[in-house]
């Protein structure tokens, strides 16, 4: 399709992130389709919560908040988390009238004409004065590289594609990764699976007690220091450590959360140290974690020489039409509700200003 169409601002992402900044633009008096447009490419409602696996139940989910003006209410915890949270982005799409456009592949973002912005997708062009950009991470699972890998006659899988813990039945499964999805598959496959290893590049830290306020905020400040200097952010979890619950607990008597150092080589059996040591594996499971979805920036060179976008608040350093939600500080569900309001703000400011004439 050639068909272009202007707005105010383009919204890329109906997650979290994308959603909570749709609302912010309509309660300001923005209007869907006239003054601003959500482009998501997931099939559904939902976000990437909607690919979780069946077995994720919303009891486990860790750190779910509301969107802003509904409240998420009377939820089945032993319901899969996808089928709740994506009900539950469904009926907020239409509570406020969001009308978000699905699917739609965003291609590129490029500078157009007259200081706009074009967003080149699969259902056209959008010409745009603000771009509110919120497409998450989970359509870039890290793959780490390691010697012998291509190997391996077993089966390689990250946790993006997991779908539970049945079909490991009766294997041999190393699982890398210290994060919170990396102990969850742990502690889900150990009753399946003939045996486990588990597998991580630092000691896992283990969290004792609430996580309280003041833990947030110095977790979240951890995270903006490195977007405030152009390098690729962490994860606001990976700076907080592994809550100490139960399940954990009985995972760490129980032998099943035995952290082994990372291995050196991938052999076609399984994985091996550099002292010789070796575990035979018929799966290993990337529980390695995901990496901002960000390619489609790539005309727009904002990015700095540390390998990250530069960000003050939610807004690119490099071009302040450009704001980033749900990256970096802002990845977490509270904090991609804040992060909508204040990209939003700014850009009711920035298109407030008289716009200089193009030359």
């Amino acid at each position: 399709m050639n068909e272009s169409r202007e707005v105010e601002v383009v919204v890329i992402g109906a997650g979290q992130a994308g959603l909570s900044s749709a609302y912010h633009l309509r309660r300001t008096g923005f209007e869907p389709d006239r003054d601003f447009v959500v482009l998501d490419h997931s099939p559904a409602p939902g976000g990437a919560w909607q690919f979780r696996w069946p077995s994720l139940t919303y009891g486990k989910v860790h750190g779910m908040h509301a969107l802003p003006g509904m409240e998420l209410t009377d939820a089945d915890p032993a319901r899969p988390s996808a089928e709740v949270i994506g009900a539950y982005f469904d009926r907020y799409e239409r509570a406020f009238g969001l009308r978000v456009r699905r699917p739609v592949d965003v291609r590129a973002v490029r500078e157009g004409d007259g200081g706009r912005l074009s967003v080149e997708t699969s259902a056209g062009t959008w010409s745009t004065r603000a771009l509110i950009n919120a497409t998450g991470t989970w359509d870039r699972p890290f793959w780490p590289r390691y010697p012998g890998q291509e190997t391996f006659r077993g089966r390689q899988l990250h946790t993006a594609q997991y779908a539970g813990p049945e079909e490991f039945a009766g294997k041999r499964v190393v699982v890398v990764g210290g994060g919170a999805s990396g102990t969850q598959h742990l502690l889900e496959l150990a009753p399946y699976a003939a045996a486990t290893t588990w597998v991580t590049r630092r000691p896992p830290v283990f969290r004792e007690g609430p996580f309280d306020q003041e833990s947030g905020r110095e977790a979240v400040a951890r995270v903006e220091e490195r977007v405030r200097q152009g390098l690729p952010p962490h994860s606001v979890v990976s700076v907080t450590g592994l809550p100490l619950n139960d399940a954990v607990r009985q995972g760490l008597a129980d032998g099943v959360l035995d952290r082994q150092p990372m291995f050196d080589r991938i052999t076609p059996d399984g994985v091996e140290w550099s002292d010789g040591r070796r575990v035979a594996a018929d799966v290993i499971l990337w529980a390695t974690g995901f990496r901002a979805a960000l390619d489609h920036l790539t005309p727009l060179r904002l990015r700095e020489p540390g390998g990250g976008i530069r960000v003050e608040g939610t807004r690119s350093v490099a071009d302040p039409r450009v704001h980033l939600v749900g990256y970096g500080p802002s990845a977490s569900t509270i904090g991609a509700n804040r992060a909508g309001r204040s990209a939003v703000r700014d850009i009711r400011q920035l298109l407030s200003e008289e716009q200089p004439v193009a030359v």
